[in-house]
Order: C-alpha cells, then sequence, then structure tokens
C-alpha cells in the first residue's frame, strides 16, 4: 500500500537501507535506516504525529477512541490522568493526518458516485441564534460507502459552502458520474454552478447556454410547508440549473434524499462530545471544533467500521485495499 510505504524524509527516495535499531522507553525497538540516495539517516517515526512522544501509542489511540465516542475533553482528563494540553497536542497532532488522507483519496479516479449534502448546528463559547452561530457543520457524504469527503465547521455563509464547494468540485474532475442530492439549501447548487459549468455550443447564432458539467447531476429536496407563501410554489423535487444535455441518466423521486446524512448527524450528536445538546460540553472555539472534527474524520472514514457496510468506508469507496490498524495509522509520513 503505497499510503504506507516508507520513503526518504530529505529526498522522498523509497530506495532506503535498514542501518540499526534503538530502543524506546514505552514502545520497543525502532529502526533507523539509510537513504541511499541521499545517504541520509533517518528514524522510521521521523515526519510522522508520534515524531518525538515517549507516551505509549496504545495510550495516544484509546484517549483518541474515547473522545471520538462521546467522551469530552475533562471526562478524558479524569478518566486517563493526562494533561488537557497533552491531549489537546495529541488530537492537533492527529487531526494533521487529515489533509495527508484527504490528499490520497483524492487521487483516485472513481466511476460513479452519489453525494448526499447537509448541515448542523451546535453551540461555539456560547448560547447564541443558530444563524448567528459558527458552530455550522456541513457534511458532504458518499451514499454507499459512507465516506465523509467534507466535514468543515464556520458560520452558515456563503465563505463556508464556497469551501465546501471548491471541494466538491475536485471530486467531480476525478468522477466520470456524479450526483448530489442536499436538503432545501439552494446554495449548493447557486454555487456549484458558478465554478462548475459548461458552454453548450448547438452551432446556432447567441450565446451559447450554460449547463451543469456532463455527468452531474444535482437535485434539491425542497423541505417544509409553503401554503403560507404567496406566488408560486417550488416542486418539492428540483434540479435548480440547467444540465447538459448528454447527461440522460433518471433520477427516481425516491432517491432524492438526505437521510444518510441526516442520520450521520444523530450518530455525531452521541460521538461527539461537541455535538451534544443541552450540555456543557460546546467547543470553545472554532478552530478547537474543527480539530476535533478532522480527528472525527479520520476515524470515521479509515479506522472505525461501519455496522452497515461491515467495512470501513475507505475500503468500501475503494481508496484502500483493506482496513488499517491503528498502529499503521500512526505511521504515515506526513511529508
Amino acid at each position: 500500500m503505497e499510503l504506507l510505504e516508507l520513503k526518504c524524509p530529505e529526498c522522498n527516495s523509497r530506495d532506503l537501507q535498514y542501518h540499526t535499531a534503538y530502543e524506546t522507553k514505552h514502545n520497543g525497538k525502532r529502526a533507523i535506516y539509510k537513504c541511499e540516495s541521499c545517504f541520509g539517516y533517518f528514524s522510521e517515526t521521523k515526519h510522522t504525529i508520534i515524531a518525538g512522544l515517549k507516551t505509549p501509542v496504545s495510550v495516544i489511540w484509546h484517549v483518541i477512541k474515547a473522545r471520538t465516542d462521546g467522551m469530552g475533553l475533562n471526562a478524558a482528563t479524569r478518566t486517563f490522568e493526562v494533561a488537557k494540553n497533552t491531549i489537546l497536542s495529541w488530537e492537533r497532532r492527529f487531526s494533521d493526518l487529515h489533509r495527508v488522507l484527504f490528499l490520497y483519496a483524492l487521487v483516485h479516479e472513481f466511476l460513479e458516485l452519489i453525494i448526499e449534502g447537509d448541515e448542523a448546528y451546535t453551540k461555539v463559547h456560547r448560547n447564541v441564534p443558530p444563524q448567528e452561530s459558527s458552530g455550522w457543520t456541513i457534511l458532504l457524504m458518499d451514499r454507499a460507502s459512507r465516506f465523509i469527503w467534507v466535514l468543515d465547521c464556520g458560520k452558515k455563509d456563503r465563505r463556508l459552502f464556497n469551501k465546501a464547494i471548491k471541494i466538491l468540485d475536485k471530486i467531480i474532475r476525478n468522477t466520470t458520474d456524479l450526483s448530489i442530492f442536499t436538503d432545501g439549501e439552494r446554495r449548493y447548487g447557486n454555487l456549484l454552478f458558478e465554478i462548475c459549468y459548461e458552454l453548450v455550443k448547438n452551432g446556432k447564432p447567441g450565446r451559447p447556454k450554460k449547463t451543469f458539467k456532463r455527468g452531474l447531476h444535482f437535485r434539491i429536496k425542497n423541505k417544509g410547508s409553503q401554503a403560507h407563501k404567496k406566488g408560486r410554489k417550488r416542486p418539492k423535487y428540483q434540479r435548480p440549473w440547467t444540465e447538459h444535455p448528454e447527461t440522460t441518466r433518471t433520477i427516481e423521486e425516491t432517491d432524492i434524499h438526505a437521510n444518510h446524512a441526516e442520520a450521520f448527524f444523530s450518530a455525531l450528536r452521541r460521538k461527539c462530545a461537541t455535538f451534544r445538546r443541552k450540555t456543557n460540553m460546546y467547543a470553545k472555539t472554532t478552530p478547537g471544533l474543527q480539530r476535533l472534527l478532522h480527528v472525527y474524520w479520520v476515524v470515521h472514514n479509515f479506522l472505525r467500521v461501519h455496522f452497515t457496510t461491515r467495512e470501513v468506508p475507505a475500503v468500501t469507496l475503494g481508496v484502500l485495499e483493506r482496513r488499517l490498524s491503528a498502529r499503521e495509522i500512526f505511521q504515515i509520513q506526513m511529508a
């Protein structure tokens, strides 16, 4: 597996030679390698998230697992008898894996994807009205594999949606056929159309018509009652913009929903302490909430077996050949 292949931290060469080993206090023996290209020496933990840590890897993993199973920061401090700043430091290191694993997932080509988009709200720093909160979290998740592509938080404004749509545009470029389903939020489709469209040239005079890219489907399920509103009523199932004329696959109305995304947020409120309702365990800052969301992203996609597919989402999607162990995830090089 290329993700786990050891390479020289200086020249990225894989032409390595085992040199010697050294004994650690809590993690047994570790190897030192010599690079045959630049003739440098480095430890097997160089540029990994456990570089320089003396704490046993098993202890760090137990803390991370407890945090993604719903345990709050103060509770983890008391239970594992570890300082709060130490746990935060471990989480920051672990969340750095998000960038590496996301880029690794993006290099793969996919024939067909069905993405569900939804948002959820939680408190940050203090209790404010939902529209003023910076704890809104956008989710873009593959329906079949339950692989999470986007899990970002911030205020529910154009900047947050634009960040998610830019990531979605990268996924579209690696997919032959992609469908996106959302619940009522039209900004997904409007922003996506701005950065992901084609000009259909049919030989007729006039400006070419703009449509979604070929092979891209977008459907909105308009939720809520509109009986009290005046004017033309929106249909329950709608495509916000015109699709490419060569995009011919039809979508059944029963498939236009974000039920899996809503179920994920229900689970997230049980497994992520900052999403609990009616408690004081909410995040104190938006970067703190994003850090924990990145930790949850890594555990959900690459370590935790999903109860419906009986496999980790990364394997079901085809990004990995097999499930990674906790020890292997700590050995991934960051550069």
